[in-house]
């Protein structure tokens, strides 16, 4: 197969080879391929003599001599607007020294003539010139295919098309990004010409030599005529408005005019366009008039003289040509900078009482997702839209913002809840929605995805509620991008692998497994990338196949997986209790290999935990190739990597990584990302989502995030695990308390899911009310407080509480520690009833911190346990079963000790005793077993009985979710 040499316009040469038809958007910056001439499609650069030759008057020559020197004005001219754009240039790459800006000449056929002509002003300037030659009968679809990979390619600042007359179809010319037109002649372009707003859009090159010329001209321009012959489209269009502007008169007329000779000689000035080979009889041009001419090619003709009638513009439009370059170059560098936003809010009608939440998600329309990325800042290029209201965000985002200061950080926590919940994320909502509709500063939320299994069984939905929502909430509520049916997928494909390596182990020899494991394609066998990472794992320095001994193949074809001690489950996101524990490998067709196993919830599964850590794809592919799936006979761990399969799910999980940006009922923006449980995982949504957002909102702008359950389990985790991790410090900690919970905390009845509360839970008991606050609130806010971090309690309020009720909670939350205590009114009055919040938070986000994790990262791992006990939930001390003193020890061994720790534990105690309510004393913490995340990055240690897989209630609600198959509108999510 034919190669091409890739090689630099300017500067100095550089060679690569490439593959016959590739294109220089894919490779390194400046690097432009020569011509494939068996391809129709061929790019290349000038030609050799074109770089090597040298033009007199682009080489320093421009201007001298005496005025009567015939090419005077021509050079004078040339050679300011070079020096100009190369005092341009430097100025943009002292602040962007990386930057080169670069020409792309699109052109049917192989006519050279506009690279050369281009390609000696980008050297006597310093920039790049790409020539894309198409074939010469090109058709329309073959130029707009070649113009979207121009569009989409960041190293490309401006587009030629050098292309003929008939080939400028409307459909081609509005394909071009306006902000490419270069020669401006897309319809964008040549109407702001018209207006008169060219603070983004550029004058032909043509024009723009051409008044250049007419303003040297020895009579003042000021009343005088200017003819235009010739032509049509827009740079006649275009040349018209220019001299218009200029205050001169425009007279237009066409070659086969019979008044042509009568025009030219009343017009002080003539402009022909097109004029191929037709000539000017001297005759018909009156003494002292200027004559232009626009040949179509723009060579610059060494035999023609001054204004003559033989004229060209080749140097002069290449000149304006290059300037628009630099000038495009110039507004993307400027688009890349971070943008004040510009936000709309939505106008919030609030009824009472209160609709449902589905109704009131359905009465707001919500801005069309590209306009709120507009209004944020967000690039076009920087979104994947999923319809109208959602898009994905591309991760380019922080390599564009790296240098833009974080916003403050801002993490909403609760007190012990009920199995009802207490509205965190309601809060995480109305809080966002006051900060950018009310008090004008910009906000971010970043939330969970839900999981199915509880929208379908006793949760409904997680997207807010009331007036503090996201919005479309079904779509939230349900898919929403894809993120978890991804996980699902990548997950079973382990699952999958790991029974399928166990089945080919068990039955194959170590060469048959070694003949199929790297297999001979065309009688050669090589080993894959991943097979030569698991090779330098063992130790064995080879690549060759033929090279390894019978003992390398053994150890490189066996994992010799331990099926007692296999960690991975199978997923599915829903809650199915009768897959908890399952028998697997019962066909004849898998030869006896039959093992228990089980199924966890989606959200439990290790790659979600890794999808909210990870801070980039490379970091996510690493993680996911560390995973521990289980252990050998011999004692070792078997990863992801070992068993070939992390490159596919870096693959499946390519997507998922970027966070999905929606809106609250109020038009703030929100990111959904990630979602794993507080009470088996982390409960942190995604670290990148954080990021991506404080990047956005700016230095003085707030991003609102969410920990799952109680602050002893989701804020814990997201101190220690999450900021530890993303080296992310929070400045302020939103505690969200509920009369009820409080209730129950200070010695009132149980509180069931389903069943009718209690009536003292809607009766006034200030008794009760203060026994929650001098216990569990009280100890909530006193755990913040081990990390350095002030607390603003947020009381969301409800309509059974009193306003006695709400003042005791106020009043002691204060005196408890908290730097401020607020009712929040959000549920039925969206943003306006989270103001007093929104303003307490801004107060506390402004005075220092002293954050500081709980333990030293490298406590032994029973120390760090035994800390968390003790200072966060209050625990005497630990007991470890000998099971977990085994995995420990195990843990220590194989270097996994100075990873931090995630707790498993309820989430309806600060004990492993759901029932004990308050601030339960005087126990010990059981530690049943130790199980590791090794690619999300913690131990787990499990206190108790945790289930990760949960089962439906008697009546799930999926009895009162439908859909009108008229209207396609879902009923019943809440």
């Amino acid at each position: 197969m034919k190669l091409a040499t890739i090689r630099r316009v300017c500067g100095s040469l550089r060679e690569y080879t490439a593959r016959p038809g590739s294109r220089f958007s894919s490779l390194s910056r400046g690097c432009l391929p020569v011509g494939v001439t068996n391809n129709p499609l061929i790019i290349r650069t000038a030609s050799a003599a074109a770089r090597s030759g040298t033009n007199p008057k682009l080489t320093g020559n421009f201007g001298k001599g005496s005025k009567e020197d015939v090419w005077s004005d021509y050079d004078n001219s040339v050679w300011e607007v070079v020096q100009s754009i190369k005092e341009a240039l430097v100025t943009l790459q002292k602040k962007n020294p990386e930057v080169r800006p670069l020409l792309a000449i699109l052109q049917a056929g192989e006519d050279d003539s506009m690279l050369e002509i281009n390609g000696k002003m980008a050297g006597q300037i310093g920039f790049d010139v790409a020539q894309i030659c198409l074939a010469k009968e090109c058709s329309e679809d073959e130029i707009v295919e070649e113009l979207l990979k121009l569009n989409d390619d960041p190293k490309v600042h401006g587009v030629y098309l050098h292309l003929p007359p008939a080939s400028l179809t409307s459909r081609v010319l509005n394909t071009l990004k306006p902000e490419k037109d270069v020669d401006g002649i897309t319809d964008l372009n040549v109407g702001r010409l018209v207006r008169g707003d060219l603070s983004k859009g550029f004058v032909p090159p043509v024009a723009g030599a051409v008044l250049d010329l007419l303003g040297k001209h020895d009579i003042p321009l000021e009343g005088k005529t200017v003819l235009l012959v010739g032509g049509e489209g827009p740079l006649r269009l275009a040349m018209q408005c220019q001299i218009e502007r200029s205050g001169m008169a425009v007279l237009r007329s066409h070659w086969n005019s019979k008044n042509l000779q009568t025009q030219m000689m009343q017009a002080d000035a003539v402009v022909l366009l097109g004029v191929g080979n037709m000539d000017v009889p001297p005759t018909w041009v009156r003494p002292g008039a200027a004559i232009i001419r626009c040949e179509p090619t723009e060579q610059h003709d060494d035999r023609a003289a001054g204004l003559s009638s033989r004229s060209g513009l080749g140097y002069l439009t290449a000149a304006y040509r290059a300037q628009n370059v630099v000038r495009s170059c110039s507004q993307w560098l400027q688009e890349q900078q971070y943008r004040p936003w510009n936000l709309r809010s939505l106008r919030l009608q609030t009824l009472t009482p209160v609709p449902s939440d589905i109704e009131i998600s359905r009465a707001q329309t919500p801005k069309p997702v590209n306009q709120l990325a507009e209004e944020i800042g967000l690039l076009p290029e920087e979104l994947e839209a999923y319809g109208s209201s959602k898009a994905k965000v591309r991760l380019s985002l922080l390599d564009r913002l790296h240098s833009q200061p974080d916003g403050k950080y801002v993490l909403v926590a609760g007190i012990t809840p009920t199995p009802l919940g207490e509205g965190k994320s309601t809060v995480t909502i109305g809080l966002v929605q006051a900060i950018s509709a009310h008090l004008k500063l910009n906000s971010f939320a970043c939330l969970r995805q839900p999981s199915q299994g509880p929208t379908f069984g006793v949760k409904g939905g997680a997207a807010g509620g009331g007036y503090a929502q996201v919005i479309p909430m079904e779509e939230f509520n349900l898919h929403l991008t894809g993120d978890i049916h991804a996980i699902t997928a990548a997950n079973n494909l382990v699952a999958a692998a790991i029974d399928a390596r166990m089945l080919h182990e068990a039955t194959q020899s170590d060469k048959a497994l070694f003949n199929r494991l790297v297999p001979s394609v065309n009688g050669v066998r090589r080993f894959s990338p991943i097979q030569i990472s698991r090779l330098r794992r063992l130790g064995i320095n080879k690549t060759d196949p033929a090279s390894l001994t019978p003992q390398e193949v053994g150890t490189f074809v066996r994992l010799d997986i331990d099926p007692s001690k296999i960690t991975w489950q199978r997923v599915v996101d829903t809650n199915d209790r009768f897959l908890r524990k399952i028998t697997v490998g019962q066909a004849s067709t898998e030869k006896g290999q039959i093992r228990e196993t089980g199924f966890d919830i989606a959200v439990a599964s290790e790659i979600m935990a890794i999808l909210a850590l990870a801070d980039s794809l490379k970091d996510m592919k690493n993680r996911l190739a560390r995973m521990v799936v289980g252990t050998s006979r011999s004692g070792q761990p078997v990863t992801a990597e070992d068993l070939g399969v992390s490159g596919a799910l870096a693959v499946l999980m390519k997507d998922a990584i970027k966070p999905t940006l929606m809106q609250t009922l109020e038009g703030t923006p929100v990111f959904v990302h990630a979602g794993p449980f507080a009470n088996i995982a982390h409960g942190n949504s995604s670290v990148l989502a954080d990021k991506l957002a404080l990047k956005l909102v700016g230095r003085d702008g707030f991003v609102v995030t969410e920990a799952g359950f109680g602050a002893d389990i989701g804020m814990e985790k997201f101190f220690n695990i999450k900021c530890r991790g993303s080296g992310l410090r929070p400045s302020v900690v939103v505690l969200v308390a509920t009369v009820r919970a409080l209730k129950m905390h200070g010695g009132g009845p149980n509180v069931s899911a389903g069943a009718p509360l209690p009536r003292e839970y809607i009766e006034e008991n200030l008794s009760l009310v203060a026994g929650g606050c001098r216990s569990n609130l009280r100890k909530q806010i006193q755990i913040a407080h081990l990390f350095g971090v002030p607390v603003v309690v947020a009381l969301n309020a409800f309509q059974t509480d009193t306003q006695a009720e709400i003042d005791l909670v106020c009043e002691m939350a204060k005196e408890c520690g908290a730097s401020a205590a607020v009712s929040c009114q959000h549920w039925a009055q969206g943003g306006r009833g989270c103001l007093e919040l929104a303003q307490a938070v801004n107060e506390a986000a402004r005075r220092p911190t002293n954050f500081q994790f709980l333990y030293d990262i490298e406590m032994p791992i029973v120390e760090k346990i035994r800390t968390i006990a003790q200072k966060v939930y209050g625990a005497d001390d630990i007991e470890l079963s000998p099971e977990a003193n085994g995995k420990i020890a195990y843990y220590n061994q194989q270097g996994y000790g100075s990873l931090p720790i995630c707790m498993a534990k309820t989430h309806l105690s600060l004990s492993h005793m759901p029932d004990k309510k308050g601030v339960p004393t005087g126990f010990v913490l059981p530690i049943r077993d130790v199980r590791a995340s090794i690619g999300a990055g913690f131990i787990y240690p499990l206190v108790g009985t945790m289930s990760t897989m949960p089962g439906l209630p008697t009546r799930p609600c999926f009895y009162d979710i439908d859909l009108d198959p008229i209207t396609e509108e879902i009923t019943g999510l809440f």
